[in-house]
Formats: structure tokens, sequence, C-alpha cells
């Protein structure tokens, strides 16, 4: 069992179960819809979100615990979200088979964080977003959610180059205070990026 299936184990929905506020402003903002992937997903509060505005959303975590509880808040705001367990340094990604990705504070080591950003990439329809709020390198010190490792934290060249032929439409790194559950609480220090695969 790894350690995120040891941390989704009991009931309690540790990051809550509302969606993450930028995701959900950004949502209403681009009025998406389609098929949606949610990468890192852990206990399910943005894929369920995304299945509440109509969207047909999969989620994937590689903690079996987190997708039980995408299923069941799932059930409970009477949505559906199809559910895949899969480990990012095994993931394989289908060309242009998403209108939108999100992923919501997944932090991973700089070698799968590029793998992960270059597979999403490739797996956004042209014309599709990805949508992402992460902790900054600058985030340790504020001691109020993710990773206390830099080498798991993003710096803003991260997405900048690697999406530097998408439409930037929303670009920040900054202060912002997230209150999550228990694990993300208080003034936070973050890189929010959405961007569109431009049409061919």
């Amino acid at each position: 069992m790894n350690q995120w299936d040891t941390r989704f184990q009991n009931e309690t929905f540790v990051y809550g179960t509302e969606p993450n506020i930028f995701l959900a402003e950004m949502q209403k903002k681009l009025q998406l819809s389609g098929e949606a992937l949610a990468i890192a997903e852990g206990e399910g509060r943005n894929a369920v979100f995304l299945a509440e505005q109509g969207m047909n959303v999969t989620a994937w975590d590689y903690a079996k615990s987190g997708l039980n509880k995408t299923e069941k808040l799932a059930k409970q705001r009477g949505v559906t979200v199809r559910t895949e367990l899969v480990d990012l340094n095994e993931a394989k990604s289908e060309k242009e088979r998403w209108d939108e990705i999100v992923c919501v504070f997944g932090h991973f080591p700089k070698k799968l964080r590029t793998k992960t950003l270059q597979g999403v990439k490739e797996a956004v329809k042209q014309g599709g977003y990805f949508i992402t709020e992460v902790y900054s390198t600058y985030q340790i010190p504020y001691k109020s959610g993710g990773p206390q490792d830099v080498e798991l934290l993003y710096s803003p060249e991260e997405f900048l180059q690697t999406f530097s032929d998408w439409r930037i439409v929303h670009f920040f790194i900054g202060e912002v205070t997230r209150h999550e559950g228990e694990l993300h609480n208080g003034l936070s220090h973050v890189i929010q990026f959405v961007g569109q695969k431009r049409q061919e």
C-alpha cells in the first residue's frame, strides 16, 4: 500500500469535498464541455465537480482508496465519474483524446513531471484546455500544504516552456489563500496555468 492509499483510508475527505476554487472559477469562465480527465485526482472532489458541470469525466489516481472515495462522492452527488487506477510513471497518452485535462496539486519528481506535462500536451484535443493549480518552489516556508521537498514543487518555466506553442489563457504565480480540507490551509504560494491547444 502506498502513502496515498494510507492517507485516503479513513472516512474523512482530507482535502474536503468542494472543488479547488481556481478550477471552479475557470470552469465557470470557459464553460467547457465534452471529455475531461483529472490526473492525480485523490479523493475526487474536482472530478465530481466537473461531472456536475455536465462533462464526461475520468479520474486517474494510483491510490485505490482515493478512487473508492471518488466513486462514493459521485454517487452522493448524483453524477458518474469513471475511475482508473493509474501510475503516471507507466501512463500512456492517447493523442488528442480529451477536451480538458485538470491537475490540482499533483506533485511528482522532476522526471515524472516532465513526462506528465508532455503527456498532457499530446492528449488534449485541438482547441482543448489544460487547467492546473500547483504549489510553487516558494511554498515550503508557508507551511500551509504540499510537499516539504523543493524537488516536488513547480517552477513557472515548466509550464511556459512546455506549452510555449499554446495560447495562454491565464498564468499566475504568487500568493493565494486556500482552505481545502485538513491539509491545504492558509496562505500559499502557487502557480496557476490555463492553456488552450492551438487548432491547426
